[in-house]
């Protein structure tokens, strides 16, 4: 079983849970570069988090599916863009 705390962050985790950034991609039906972006941000597209897209849902789907189960709440909540003090 795959651990958060072993991975640079939770989007990072989510991706190994899939089998892999190329499997996330597929999952997200995105392109490999957008979802490695998304892994250096540490942060899901705005347009999740605003229930416009489920990528965090298509990731928990098919990380189940792989025996690796999260929570699709539990990504978005750790993964969720830190607003910087102005």
């Amino acid at each position: 079983m795959l651990d958060p705390a072993d991975f640079p962050n939770a989007i990072a985790f989510a991706f190994e849970a899939v089998g892999g950034i190329g499997a996330a991609a597929k999952v997200c039906d995105r392109s490999y570069q957008a979802l490695n972006k998304w892994r250096l941000a540490a942060s899901l597209p705005r347009t999740d988090y605003t229930g416009e897209t489920h990528y965090a849902k298509r990731l928990a789907t098919a990380a189940e599916q792989k025996g690796n189960a999260f929570d699709a709440a539990w990504l978005l909540n750790a993964s969720a863009p830190q607003k910087a003090a102005a």
